[in-house]
């Protein structure tokens, strides 16, 4: 029984995901690198946003930034990118700080684009390696 494009497709797929999350080659082991270091600055950027946020905003008249936890949900949706119900900050600090994080979602969507971009590149270069060196 053959299996259709689309599930091998996906089973290619769930298998280098795999791969990736065991580091089982070199460029596996890259790839799961680049991602780890991405999402763990990520987080810290998102905490020490956090918390300037809360204290440029805490006190500012009509401001809906009233806790850490508004300041963390604020800097987190601001960095996946999509924003929140909250309206934007109030001090120009913020503001500026407002405009840090989307060039820092931007510029993590961009390299996580480039690394699995280069990856692909890799992996598909593998096999036609192996090949011209049994030939040479």
């Amino acid at each position: 029984m053959r299996m259709r494009y689309p599930a091998r497709v996906l089973n290619q797929a769930r298998m280098q995901v795999r791969a990736v999350a065991r580091a089982q080659g070199m460029h596996h082991s890259r790839l799961r690198d680049r991602i780890a270091a991405i999402l763990f600055a990520t987080i810290g950027i998102d905490l020490i946003s956090a918390a300037l946020a809360y204290m440029f905003e805490r006190h500012q008249k009509g401001t809906q930034i009233h806790t850490f936890g508004d300041a963390i949900f604020w800097t987190s949706t601001q960095l996946l990118t999509v924003s929140s119900q909250l309206p934007n900050p109030i001090s120009t600090a913020a503001r500026i700080l407002d405009v840090f994080m989307e060039a820092w979602a931007v510029t993590v969507v961009a390299s996580l684009a480039a690394a699995v971009g280069a990856f692909f590149v890799h992996v598909a270069a593998e096999p036609a390696r192996n090949h011209s060196d049994s030939l040479g």
